[in-house]
């Protein structure tokens, strides 16, 4: 057997009096490799921290038996010595830290964790901002760790190649699930429709308790009406008048004891509660809106370039109405750059004239004026105030979440609000340019369900695989300069 590497026992961790992590017991061992997944702010991040020393547990213990290595996706990485072969194989550029993009730090921090050998390690998001083949090489790299592995991560393609275990955080508390992420998610599905089994079962048994009940207290109200009527006749026998009345008074007590025993039975039947079911999202367009052209977004032999660097030269492309179009390839490629060629109408571009574009950009988040989150929806959409609540709610805005002002969202919430306003806003054309940066797996599967309900044209710019998979129609590759049709 695996020797143990690590336990986890009797732990608390609360922070301002709120309970934020309850693990009773969790062990790791030494070749295991665990995806740690969540919606935000359940504990994904705190948990590794915890392993990792820099959070103190209220209660418990943490048992390391070994070294682990940390990657934190908000920490700076330092300047020191890395393998250079490494940072060769990733193009981490000779600069001062200051001077690197955010996918240059990604990759610099990854070269400095891979440069020493752990025997454990804890990862925590480490594929933001990387393209492709920065994603490949973590992947190759882990492929081959010989050692215990713990990485939180919303990539569900890094989560199927190199995870055993998923650990859920929900609430605090940690549920574990034997397989990768696609073994998760249909355990999870097994998990609903037993629920949904249970539920029928617990109403119908329910249902059938408070039948016998009514049955017993109608019996009850017969045996009283008899007893009313026997007083009422005159008996020669007043010993036997006082017999059947005494019989019938038992006969009645006797079925209201059995009716009150039947609904205390149904009191202490344990509640089954019915599973979530999301509602289907239907996104209507305006009239004034709708685009007729069938390629709505067109380019004829357009250039890209960005100062003196040409980054497309002379492409074709015809993206057709109603399709969602995902753009791909490497940082640097001139995914971005070719939206913003689009957006501006540039030369070669040959836009319907009634496109109206919806924009998401990275680290678009920044609001303007106090609003609450439901009006900030409500000023800009024409929607039904139900449908603005569904679309909220999918993207976890619950509660009291509509009554807050929007220039005190935290940013992921930002980021949340403004996918909700694209999808409900006055646009026929959606432009995503990495919008599952910073979301958590929960509102990437929301995003997905918003693209296959919404009817207009979506171009998307992303990285992440299995989101592409899942919700383009087309998916472009640029790639030496050229936009090549993959599929």
């Amino acid at each position: 057997m695996e020797r143990l590497v690590l336990e986890l026992k009797d732990i608390e961790v609360t922070y301002l009096d709120q309970q934020i992590l309850d693990l009773p017991d969790l062990a790791v061992h030494q070749f295991d490799r665990i995806g740690i997944v969540g919606k935000n702010g359940q504990g994904k991040s705190t948990l590794l921290k915890l392993i990792d020393g820099r959070i103190k547990p209220n209660r418990g213990h943490v048992h390391k038996l070994i070294e682990f290595g940390y990657f934190d996706q908000t920490q700076t990485p330092e300047e020191g010595e890395m393998d250079y072969k490494l940072a060769s194989m990733l193009a981490v550029p000779e600069l001062d830290t200051s001077y690197l993009s955010g996918g240059e730090k990604t990759r610099k921090k990854l070269v400095q964790l891979l440069s020493t050998y752990f025997e454990g390690m804890l990862i925590d998001e480490p594929t933001t901002h990387l393209d492709q083949t920065g994603v490949d090489f973590f992947l190759e790299e882990m492929r081959y760790y010989y050692g215990a592995l713990i990485i939180v991560s919303h990539d569900r393609y890094v989560l199927d190649q190199l995870v055993d275990t998923i650990w859920e955080v929900d609430r605090g508390k940690v549920n574990v699930y034997s397989g990768n992420y696609t073994d998760y998610l249909e355990q999870k599905e097994l998990e609903k429709k037993q629920q949904i089994e249970q539920l029928e079962k617990y109403e119908k048994e329910k249902s059938r308790l408070l039948r016998a009940a009514e049955e017993k207290k109608s019996k009850a109200s017969k045996i009283n009406e008899a007893n009313n009527q026997m007083s009422k006749k005159e008996s020669n026998s007043p010993a036997n008048r006082m017999f059947m009345t005494k019989s019938k008074g038992t006969s009645q007590k006797s079925a209201h004891k059995a009716a009150k025993a039947i609904e205390q039975r149904v009191e202490q039947m344990d509640t089954v509660e019915p599973p979530t079911v999301e509602k289907e999202l239907h996104f209507y367009q305006s009239p004034a809106l709708q685009l007729h052209n069938k390629f709505p977004i067109m380019g004829d032999r357009v250039t890209v370039q960005m100062s003196d660097k040409v980054l497309l030269d002379q492409v074709n492309f015809q993206f057709p109405l109603g399709q969602t179009i995902a753009i791909t390839g490497d940082n640097g490629a001139g995914k971005t750059s070719l939206i913003k060629h689009i957006l501006s109408n540039g030369n070669g571009i040959d836009l319907s004239p009634k496109v109206v574009f919806g924009v998401y950009q990275q680290l678009d988040y920044q609001f303007h004026q106090s609003e609450t989150v439901i009006e900030f929806m409500k000023n800009r959409s024409d929607h039904q105030k139900s449908r603005i609540r569904a679309v909220l709610h999918a993207m976890d805005f619950t509660g009291n979440d509509l009554k807050k002002d929007v220039m005190d969202l935290s940013g992921g919430e930002a980021i949340r609000l403004v996918l909700c306003e694209l999808f409900l806003g006055k646009y026929n054309v959606i432009v995503l340019d990495e919008p599952t940066t910073f979301l958590d797996l929960h509102c990437i599967q929301a995003l997905e369900t918003f693209i296959k309900a919404y009817p207009g044209t979506i171009m998307i710019v992303s990285h992440d695989r299995w989101f592409i998979e899942r919700t383009a129609d087309y998916v472009y590759e640029i790639k030496n300069k050229k936009l090549e049709l993959v599929n």
